[in-house]
């Protein structure tokens, strides 16, 4: 089955407002910058979106944030955008923390038709016991927290335990970014930006990947495929430029420090 689309536009053209979205990536680096900025020409909004970040400031999923079209966050780690610490304590935004392996497993968990499972992650913290804060209001007042989940005791090797009840993740849409990628939508990530990709392509109902380089079916080995084609329903081909198109979060160098410079290695991250 042929999954290319046309362009980034006409894959994103039927997401509608509301929906849940997941969105492939780590930071800036692997995340599908070309089906964001078409879904912020889209319109859609009132989106509810499930990511390991939001990206930055104006960079990744921070388009949309910055024009209101999120309304809802399920994520890990929220450092790096200012304009999110913003709307979240004003109100304006509300964020379902979670932890990061637990984030990826409700995801995996969602693609493998697995509605819950336990985990020891967070269990005798608020994780578990609830009083998360999801959403304040203007004033800075919690008016949503995070409620209680089940936490259960399990005999393992060594004895019993508690573990805390985490539900699956599925998505509406999946956005996710490939290196490669064939006509079927079996994908292969490049290294880091392997990242999340593969369990957020597990999780949509619809899973749309922008591909860097796309090849004839039979060309990547069986055994080369990170994600295979069941689980992608639209395919687009990236452009030269759109490839090269990829920002870096922060740059260091190892060149000379200068005089007065704190410790460090001032190697490259």
């Amino acid at each position: 089955m042929d999954k290319l689309v046309s362009s980034a536009a006409e894959a994103v053209a039927d997401l509608p407002s509301g929906s849940r979205i997941a969105v492939g990536g780590f930071g800036l680096c692997g995340i599908p910058t070309v089906l964001i900025d078409a879904l912020l020409e889209q319109g859609a909004d009132e989106l509810e979106a499930v990511s390991n970040n939001c990206g930055v400031d104006e960079a990744g999923l921070g388009v949309l944030l910055y024009r209101r079209r999120i309304r809802r966050m399920i994520s890990s780690y929220v450092g790096e955008n200012k304009e999110f610490a913003r709307q979240y304590l004003h109100g304006e935004l509300e964020v379902e923390l979670t932890p990061q392996g637990t984030l990826a497993e409700r995801m995996r968990a969602g693609g493998s038709g697995i509605p819950a499972f336990f985990t020891a992650t967070g269990v005798g913290t608020q994780v578990a016991e609830g009083g998360l804060p999801w959403r304040y209001d203007s004033e800075g007042n919690v008016v949503r927290s995070s409620p209680a989940k089940e936490v259960r005791v399990f005999s393992t090797p060594e004895g019993d335990k508690e573990f805390v009840l985490e539900e699956a993740i599925v998505a509406d849409y999946s956005l996710v970014r490939a290196w490669k990628g064939d006509r079927h939508g079996n994908l292969v990530y490049r290294q880091s930006a392997r990242n999340f990709n593969p369990v957020v392509a597990m999780c949509g109902r619809v899973t749309i990947a922008e591909v860097e380089h796309v090849v004839e079916p039979g060309e990547i080995g069986p055994d080369d495929v990170h994600t295979p084609g069941v689980f992608v329903q639209r395919v687009v081909a990236l452009t030269e430029e759109q490839v090269a198109d990829k920002r870096i979060e922060k740059r260091t160098t190892s060149g000379p420090r200068p005089a007065g410079a704190g410790a460090g290695t001032g190697r490259d991250r």
